[in-house]
C-alpha cells in the first residue's frame, strides 16, 4: 500500500469512528443519564485528543510517525472494545472511560497531516496535508450513514441496538491499523546518534504564530457551531433546518481543504491564515447581521465559518511543517494540536455561558475577536530553516 493512500485511509477511517461513535455515545447518555449528560462522551474524548496529541509528539520525535501512528491507532481499538462491553454492560461508566482512548486514535489522525507533509517535496506539503484535513469529508458523511444499518444488525443478533454502531467503529479502526501498519518502519525516526530530546519553545514566533492563529479559529469555529443548532430552535426550526445548515458547515470545513493546500503552497502559510481570519470575520459579522435568517444568513455564516477555520488549520499546518527544523517539529507540532484540541473543550463550555448572557449574537462577537487575534503576533518573522538553507521570510 502507498504511503500517501495508507495515510489517508486511516484518516478516513478514524473520522469515520469518531463521528459514528460520539453520537451513539451521546444517544445511550440521554437514555441512560439524561439530556444534561449528553456531551460528557465528547468532552472525554477531546481531552483525550489533546492529551494523546502531546504524547503523540513527544513519542514521534524518539520512535518515529508508524510507530505512534499503529500505537495510538490501536489504542482507539482498545477504546471502542471498552465502550461496546460498557454498552452491553449496561455500564455508562465503561462506556466513558473508553472515549479518551479513541481521542488517541483522533490525535493520531492529526499526526497524519504532518506526517504527509514530510513525505512531500516543499513545494507540495500544504497540499499534502490538506488531503488528509479532507479526509474528514469521509467521516462527516460516513459516521451518520453507518448508525442505522449498524444498529439493525444488532438488533437482529439479538444485542443491544446502539451497541452496533460502538462495534463498527472499533471494526474501521481496526482497518485504519491495519492500513498505518503498511507505512515505512523509518518514517521519520531518529537519525542515528540524534538527541532524544530537542529544546522547543512555544514562544518561539515560527510556532506562536500558527499557535494563536489556529488556537483563535478554533475557539471561534467551535463556539459559534455549538450554538447554531440552540439558535435554531429558539427561533422555531426544525431538525431538517439544523441539519443542512451544519451540513453546509461541514461542507466548508472538510470540502475545499485541496484549495487551501494549494494557496499555502502558492502564496504561504501566513498568507492563507490571513484569508482565514478574514472569512472567519466575514462569518461572525454575517451572523451578528443576521442572527435569524435561517434561509440564507446562518447558511452561509456556517459555511464560511467551517472555510475560514480550515484555511487557518491548513496554513498553521503548514508553516509548522516547513518553517520549524526537522528535529524540533514533531514536538511543536504534537504541543500546537493539543493546544488546539483542549482549545475545542473550553470553547463548547463557554459558549452556552455566552449564548445565556447575550444570546448568539455575544457568542458571534466573541468569535470574530477570537479570530482576530492571530493579528497580534503574525508579521514578518524570520523564518527558521535548516542548516545550510537560505534565510528568508515567509
Amino acid at each position: 500500500m502507498k504511503p500517501m493512500f495508507a495515510l489517508f485511509m486511516g484518516v478516513a477511517c478514524l473520522s469515520t469512528a469518531v463521528v459514528g461513535l460520539s453520537t451513539t455515545a451521546a444517544l445511550i447518555m440521554v437514555e441512560h443519564a439524561g439530556a444534561a449528560w449528553s456531551g460528557l462522551p465528547s468532552a472525554v474524548l477531546v481531552l483525550g485528543s489533546a492529551v494523546g496529541s502531546l504524547s503523540s509528539g513527544a513519542l514521534a520525535a524518539r520512535y518515529g510517525r508508524r510507530f505512534v501512528l499503529v500505537l495510538m491507532y490501536g489504542a482507539a481499538v482498545t477504546g471502542a472494545l471498552i465502550s461496546f462491553a460498557g454498552v452491553l454492560g449496561g455500564s455508562v461508566l465503561a462506556l466513558v472511560a473508553g472515549m479518551p482512548l479513541i481521542g488517541f486514535g483522533n490525535s493520531g489522525a492529526q499526526l497524519s497531516r504532518y506526517t504527509a507533509a514530510d513525505l512531500s517535496p516543499e513545494h507540495r506539503k500544504g497540499f499534502a496535508l490538506s488531503t488528509m484535513v479532507w479526509a474528514g469529508t469521509v467521516g462527516a458523511v460516513a459516521g451518520p450513514a453507518l448508525i442505522a444499518p449498524a444498529a439493525a444488525r444488532a438488533e437482529a443478533a439479538e444485542l443491544p441496538a446502539l451497541s452496533g454502531p460502538i462495534a463498527a467503529g472499533a471494526i474501521v479502526v481496526a482497518i485504519a491499523v491495519v492500513a498505518v501498519a503498511t507505512l515505512p518502519r523509518g518514517l521519520a525516526a531518529p537519525a542515528e546518534g540524534a538527541p532524544k530530546r530537542e529544546r522547543m519553545s512555544v514562544r518561539n514566533p515560527v510556532v506562536l504564530g500558527p499557535l494563536v492563529a489556529m488556537v483563535g479559529a478554533q475557539l471561534a469555529m467551535v463556539a459559534v457551531m455549538t450554538m447554531t443548532p440552540v439558535q435554531l430552535h429558539e427561533h422555531g426550526q426544525g431538525l431538517d433546518v439544523v441539519g443542512w445548515v451544519l451540513s453546509a458547515h461541514l461542507v466548508g470545513m472538510f470540502a475545499l481543504a485541496p484549495l487551501s493546500g494549494w494557496i499555502a503552497d502558492r502564496w504561504g502559510g501566513r498568507a492563507t491564515i490571513f484569508g482565514g481570519v478574514g472569512t472567519l470575520t466575514v462569518a461572525a459579522v454575517t451572523v451578528i447581521g443576521a442572527p435569524d435568517s435561517h434561509h440564507v444568513g446562518i447558511p452561509v455564516a456556517l459555511f464560511l465559518l467551517g472555510y475560514g477555520w480550515n484555511l487557518v488549520f491548513v496554513g498553521g499546518s503548514s508553516m509548522l511543517s516547513r518553517d520549524l527544523p526537522a528535529a524540533q517539529r514533531t514536538r511543536a507540532q504534537g504541543t500546537v494540536d493539543a493546544f488546539v484540541w483542549g482549545t475545542s473543550a473550553a470553547a463548547s463550555l463557554l459558549a452556552g455561558q455566552l449564548f445565556g448572557l447575550g444570546g448568539y449574537v455575544l457568542v458571534a462577537v466573541a468569535g470574530g475577536l477570537c479570530a482576530l487575534a492571530p493579528l497580534a503576533v503574525l508579521g514578518r518573522r524570520p523564518v527558521v530553516r535548516e542548516p545550510g538553507e537560505k534565510a528568508g521570510l515567509r
